[in-house]
């Protein structure tokens, strides 16, 4: 049985989504899994296909960024999948993890993928090293230091550190330190006389 699953991330692709659907069907999947959520969130939808899915059947979907969004979890998918002996289709790819040379496409693109994001990692910590090198590279600004006179005043009007984060949208933890701070500074003491 051929089960497809299609998903976009906004409500506003619903577009997207519809073509998928359509094309999924168009490829002969009996039953289609859809849901626009980003890749990120729970996806029910796929955990339910993923269980819906039975030995001998195939999970299609029409492109691989609609199913995983790291080469990590293409791998966890994948090896569900293969537990169940379950295959899976890429159609944009023009892959099948059923037949061994869609299994060994599948493991090429992967490291593919995987070598590209090490080099794009190991370039950035270069430019990174090259700017510290030249008193360019400051880091990244504090945002929650950078409201602390903001933290003070709503804490001298008696507002809690949860009410206080929230409000100015940064953590407990940065309220803490910055309400912290005031508490260490050390007090004026007049010398005896």
């Amino acid at each position: 049985m051929l089960i497809g699953y299609a998903r976009t991330s906004t409500l506003e692709q619903e577009a997207g989504l519809k073509a998928q659907v359509r094309d999924l069907t168009a490829i002969g999947c009996e039953q289609v899994f859809q849901e626009q959520v980003s890749s990120v969130a729970v996806r029910d939808q796929l955990e339910a296909a993923l269980a819906f899915a039975r030995k001998g059947d195939t999970l299609v979907v029409t492109k691989l960024d609609r199913l995983a969004r790291s080469v990590i979890h293409m791998g966890e998918i994948v090896s569900r999948l293969e537990a169940k002996g379950v295959a899976l289709r890429i159609e944009a790819m023009g892959v099948d993890t059923g037949t061994p040379t869609g299994k060994l496409m599948l493991n090429v693109l992967a490291s593919v993928a995987q070598f590209e994001r090490e080099m794009m990692l190991e370039r950035q910590r270069e430019g990174i090293a090259k700017a510290k090198g030249e008193g360019r590279y400051k880091g990244r600004k504090p945002t929650a230091q950078a409201k602390a006179e903001e933290v003070r005043a709503l804490a001298a009007q008696g507002m809690s550190m949860g009410q206080i984060a929230t409000r100015l949208g940064i953590g407990k933890g940065s309220v803490h330190r910055i309400l912290a701070t005031v508490t260490a500074e050390p007090q004026s003491v007049s010398p005896m006389v």
